[in-house]
């Protein structure tokens, strides 16, 4: 996983990452909040030798003094220092149990020690660690006096004594409060990177592009109003769902610009991803573009083409298929375009067998010559096989992903699936991709309004356009090489 993968990973889960940071520094700060506030009162002591001498003399002592600090620096701790400090302030503990609250240490090749009490009462805590150095200068002083009597050569003097202080030393909020945030944010980017490596569904480009290496022809964002107003020409001429088509249009080109063929297979993995409605409205663009457009709904399952459309549904592909009429007497103009759509007609018990027959192949073979594009509407290809069927009669094969609604090996499956088969696959369409975030599939464009292009546009489409009159083909030059240039600019 790259640097771009971790982003999108980000991205993604970026409210995850963000609510874990808000429980760590919540968690933090209720911690802080609930622990007991300690205070810490510190005192210092000055460890010399009290004989005068020589240069050489001052310079050993100060060696052996250096040499003895880190054995007071232990005594501090000891019972001899610290049951005259329990008697002293009258506390109901024991040595040991004073020792978890004392500190002392000294820094390297200096004299100086450092006593520190840690207690709930600022007050108690200064009282405790001046009578531990008190206690410690006598009980060094009794160590060190010469067994023969004298003076003791080594002196502790208090040179800081202790205060009590102003502010608690624990908990420290602000420490608390930064380590809840970096332990809640690394959480967050745990989760998320398990999250990720949980999740299997196709969710934009990236994982398309993982499962396979076809091109993706474009990207369709969700829109809400999709359902109601599934047709591209109820969305405004310059809306990005037009824009979407536009580009598939172009790419689609593009794509099959090797293939002496015209024949386009639209199907999905699964019900529901919208491959119906990018059939219908690919037809509808590649008609607006002044192509001669045939749309067949072969989805003998659950066809949606005439209900999207509002055509009749009674007479259509089945109907010509088992020979009660002619296709040409089939075909249902739709709209100012030349487009001509064969509804599915009734739903037969054998879909499969209908439509792997011999009829359907020549009968997408005789629209292919009368037509610049057919399009093909096909069902699912992991529930039926009436798709891979299909694919072996066509020129090229278009697979709808829908994001977030189809696993990674249902994808892996239905590639599969049309290989066996040795089908074109062209290319991936994703649909109901978010418009905002990291699976958004951005583009830009821009939009020609004027009314010299637009009139141009129209005088384009009249002049590639033909005619179907009672229900009879008209042959002539195919439109799809004749394509305005200015409705297909995608930047």
């Amino acid at each position: 996983m790259d640097l771009k993968e971790y982003g999108r990973l980000v991205r993604r889960n970026w409210m995850v990452i963000v609510a874990c940071a808000l429980l760590g520094t919540l968690a933090a700060a209720a911690a802080s909040f609930l622990i007991r506030p300690v205070y810490t009162s510190h005192t210092q002591l000055f460890v010399s030798i009290q004989s005068t001498g020589t240069v050489a003399e001052l310079q050993q002592g100060n060696t052996f003094t250096q040499a003895r600090v880190q054995t007071y620096v232990e005594t501090a701790k000891t019972p001899a220092v610290l049951q005259p400090v329990v008697d002293s302030l009258g506390l109901d503990v024991s040595p040991a149990k004073l020792a978890e609250t004392v500190s002392a240490s000294a820094d390297l090749n200096t004299v100086l020690i450092t006593i520190s009490a840690v207690d709930s009462s600022p007050v108690q805590a200064a009282a405790v660690a001046q009578a531990v150095a008190d206690s410690l200068v006598e009980t060094v002083g009794q160590l060190e006096t010469p067994s023969m009597g004298g003076v003791s050569p080594i002196k502790l003097s208090v040179v800081t004594p202790a205060v009590a202080p102003t502010a608690p030393s624990a908990p420290d909020t602000k420490l608390n409060l930064f380590v809840g945030l970096v332990v809640g944010l690394m959480a967050g980017v745990g989760t998320a990177i398990l999250r990720s490596a949980l999740d299997t569904k196709v969710r934009g480009e990236a994982d398309v592009s993982r499962v396979t290496k076809a091109p993706i022809l474009g990207g369709i964002s969700f829109d809400v109003d999709a359902a109601k107003r599934p047709v591209l020409t109820q969305a405004a001429p310059q809306s990005p769902r037009a824009e979407s088509f536009r580009q598939i249009r172009t790419n689609l080109q593009f794509a099959n610009v090797d293939s002496n063929s015209n024949t386009i297979l639209v199907t999905s993995s699964l019900p529901g991803e919208g491959k119906s409605t990018t059939a219908t409205n690919m037809a509808i663009a590649m008609a607006q573009a002044g192509q001669r457009v045939v749309l067949i709904d072969a989805d003998l399952r659950r066809p949606m083409v005439a209900t999207y459309l509002g055509l009749e549904s009674g007479a259509g592909l089945t109907t010509a298929l088992i020979g009660t009429a002619d296709v040409e007497d089939l075909l249902q103009p739709w709209g100012e375009d030349d487009l001509y759509v064969l509804t599915s007609g009734q739903i037969p018990p054998n879909p499969s067998e209908l439509l792997g027959s011999e009829a359907m192949s020549k009968m997408i073979t005789r629209l292919s010559d009368e037509f610049d594009a057919v399009i093909v509407d096909a069902p699912p290809l992991i529930p039926v096989t009436d798709s891979t069927v299909l694919a072996q009669k066509v020129s090229g094969v278009v697979l709808v992903v829908a994001s977030g609604k189809i696993q990674s090996r249902d994808l892996e499956k239905s590639l599969s699936s049309l290989e066996l088969v040795k089908a074109n696959l062209l290319g991936t369409v994703l649909n109901m991709l978010p418009s905002k975030g990291p699976d958004a599939y951005a583009y830009s464009y821009y939009s020609y309004e004027s009314k010299g292009e637009s009139a141009g546009g129209k005088r384009s489409n009249k002049r590639t356009a033909k005619s179907v009159n009672g229900g009879h083909f008209v042959t002539g030059n195919r439109g799809r090489h004749e394509v305005s240039e200015s409705a297909d600019i995608v930047r």
